[in-house]
């Protein structure tokens, strides 16, 4: 795309500057000058009495898509392990597969990972592309994503879906650049359009306040990331067939990246994602000197320290600890509010918990719309009994 301004028609109106949403138009000389901030959006071309301004479109290419077929989930494993996530896309791509009237495929790579197919087959995977070789072992971007593309070229998938993991967001962006298609990041809905056969993606944007709705018409495939545990993965079903399908790869020659060393994670805790129990701080818990009273509460039921964004974004805690739209999506077996109104964008975080209990002073709090069990109270009062109704149990039963 090209945008520019043509001198001798320009009049200093200044009609453009207030028209552009983005800043990008500034006045020198009476001539005006457009920045780098310009999303060529053509705000400014409309509102230009002088047609002084003049933006050139890159040309849309509709390549031929009519031979891309199927629905691939991107099956990230860990020291042999399958990540939930691949077994929580397998379960929603069933869903998008009855629409489609399609197969389901899951790609696994890695080193010594051939155990784990079967696994993929019975939580829904109809074919399994397996790359199994000693030097996949560890997750390397430019190697995987070597891997993934020939596959893709090869086999031409629909839809390519890959977990919103640390390797899964800088992994799929490589994958989607070098198909040259597009990628929806993050999202937390997806569904198929019955009318057009496209892949609906949703995601949060703006912060949370507003849900995009994203389709990916003339270019295949269709990629999107998906959060940890916003889908529930199927029961297993050992009686399901499939088909292990081998993918001949080579080492390649020369990396730009290499592993040095693994750090972990353990030592910071029980993560949000992993955690069955989840106790969470939000602006009712006061000032950040209260924090420790949910440190301690999570501390002695084993479970993990979580938090809505009004907490992070005054520094009282890390934004690892975030639950919502903008944080962590979690699904934990029990999830303990403490001081949380219950924001749309917090509730699309953690509203699949199994067990909600709410700890709140407003009775017409939001979060007591999902709530399991209702609190109503100051935080700072009930959280240290239920600290010392918790270590009398413990004293009881040792």
């Amino acid at each position: 795309m090209d945008i520019k301004i043509i001198k001798e028609n320009c009049m200093g109106c200044e009609a453009c500057v207030s028209s552009c949403p983005f800043g990008a138009i500034s006045m020198e000389d009476g001539i005006a000058v457009i920045s780098d901030a310009c999303t060529y959006c053509g705000s400014c071309v409309d509102s230009c009495p002088a047609e002084a301004i003049e933006l050139t479109k890159d040309e849309v290419i509709h390549k031929d898509i009519s031979s891309y077929k199927g629905i691939w989930v991107f099956a990230e494993q860990n020291e042999g392990h399958l990540r939930s996530v691949a077994l929580e896309l397998l379960a929603e791509a069933q869903k998008l597969a009855a629409d489609l009237k399609t197969d389901i495929t899951a790609v696994l790579i890695g080193a010594d990972v051939s155990k784990l197919a079967p696994q993929l087959i019975a939580h829904g995977a109809d074919k399994v592309l397996l790359a199994d070789e000693p030097f996949l072992k560890d997750f390397n971007d430019e190697v995987y994503t070597e891997v993934m593309v020939d596959a893709a070229n090869k086999y031409r998938p629909d839809i390519i879906l890959m977990g919103a993991t640390t390797n899964g967001r800088s992994f799929a962006p490589r994958v989607a650049a070098s198909l040259k298609t597009g990628l929806t990041a993050d999202c937390t809905v997806l569904r198929v359009n019955t009318e057009t056969g496209l892949l609906e993606q949703t995601r949060p944007a703006f912060g949370g306040n507003l849900m995009a709705t994203i389709i990916c018409p003339y270019h295949r495939p269709q990629m999107a990331t998906v959060r940890p545990k916003v889908f529930k993965p199927l029961p297993t079903d050992e009686k399901r067939s499939g088909e292990i399908i081998r993918l001949h790869t080579k080492a390649p020659q020369k990396l730009r990246l290499r592993k040095l060393s693994n750090i972990n994670a353990a030592a910071e805790g029980i993560s949000l994602a992993d955690a069955d129990i989840i106790v969470a701080a939000g602006r009712g818990i006061g000032s950040a000197k209260n924090m420790h009273l949910v440190e301690e509460l999570a501390s002695l039921l084993g479970g993990a320290v979580g938090s809505s964004r009004p907490l992070v974004d005054t520094g009282w805690i890390p934004y690892k600890h975030q639950v919502g739209q903008t944080g962590k999506t979690v699904g934990p077996k029990l999830y303990i509010a403490c001081g949380i109104s219950g924001a749309i964008q917090h509730l699309a975080g953690m509203s699949s918990a199994e067990t909600i209990v709410a700890i709140n002073s407003d009775p017409e709090a939001p979060i007591f719309q999902i709530a399991h069990y209702a609190l109503i109270g100051d935080c700072t009062e009930i959280l240290p009994e239920l600290i010392a109704q918790v270590k009398a149990i413990k004293a009881q039963n040792n």
